[in-house]
């Protein structure tokens, strides 16, 4: 008997800048029939070449749009007429969960299946093993077809949009951290004590355990008006140094909403309990 020959599936990659020439290339690699198309750039010489979006998707068992949140819905609407039934369009742009829910409409007046998939971690270096969380109808079909290629898909039960909400949650905090550390750092450089905050900074990251996410809550709304008062006074300081107080000023007006809401007696600057190393939401490590 004639051996039995493996499914290889046909993936169409739209966009091929950093991390769609890196998945792409993971693909093929892996066996998979990849036809990749990008306005700007060709595409290499192990994955097809085809002349639009339309082209790409034709015979595709599975599209991948890996473009930008700008180009998303350009790309949808000029392929989605080349998806044939039962295929996917998957759409692994960073954009909003608004976006994506928009395109899925547009997917869905066209008949064609929809699945936000949100990249949760850089590409490079990682490629096709990126981890990915996928949500929307055709989600379950995205993991099907990519995980025997060497993906890891988590599928959320949820619709288009839940991907990339929890991409852009995750985002606000690391995004969000890595900004204080480089406005710090500036600072610290203008203030001639670089080397000393960043020895400081890394020794408190270092220290970092799994109750410090509930202390940082607990502390900031706790002491939310005393610290509002030290942030607007760094974002002064700032200031004289050159450097615009930009993660600075946002912490200070976070803090200030926080201690307008506060009504605990602590709230009101005791200066009993300043200092006390009591207060374990004060304690030494991120605070």
């Amino acid at each position: 008997m004639p051996e039995e020959t493996a499914w290889k599936p046909t993936i169409a990659v739209l966009g091929l800048g950093e991390a769609g020439s890196a998945i792409a290339g993971d693909l093929a690699a892996a066996g998979a029939v990849v036809r990749g198309y990008d306005p700007a750039v060709p595409a290499p010489a192990h994955i097809a070449r085809v002349g639009g979006e339309a082209e790409a998707a034709d015979g595709a068992d599975l599209v991948l749009s890996v473009n930008s949140a700008h180009d998303a819905a350009g790309a949808l609407r000029a392929g989605v007429a080349g998806v044939r039934a039962g295929a996917v369009w998957a759409d692994l742009n960073t954009a909003s969960p608004g976006l994506k829910r928009s395109l899925d409409g547009i997917a869905r007046a066209h008949g064609v299946r929809f699945a936000d998939v949100a990249i949760m971690a850089p590409v490079p270096g990682r490629g096709l093993r990126t981890p990915m969380l996928a949500s929307g109808d055709g989600a379950a079909d995205v993991a099907a077809v990519l995980a025997p290629l060497g993906a890891a898909v988590e599928v959320l039960p949820d619709g288009p949009g839940a991907a990339a909400a929890r991409k852009l949650l995750r985002s606000v905090f690391f995004k969000g951290l890595a900004a204080a550390v480089v406005e710090s750092l500036e600072a610290a450089r203008s203030a001639g004590c670089e080397s000393w905050l960043r020895d400081d900074i890394t020794a408190e990251l270092t220290r970092a355990s799994a109750d410090t996410v509930d202390r940082l809550v607990t502390g900031t709304h706790r002491h939310s008006v005393r610290r509002a008062a030290e942030m607007a006074a760094a974002a002064d300081m700032l200031t004289d140094l050159g450097v615009p107080p930009l993660v600075a000023s946002a912490s200070r007006d976070l803090l200030e909403r926080l201690s307008a809401k506060a009504t605990a007696p602590m709230d009101q600057t005791d200066p009993g309990t300043l200092g006390d190393p009591s207060v374990r939401s004060d304690a030494p490590g991120l605070r």
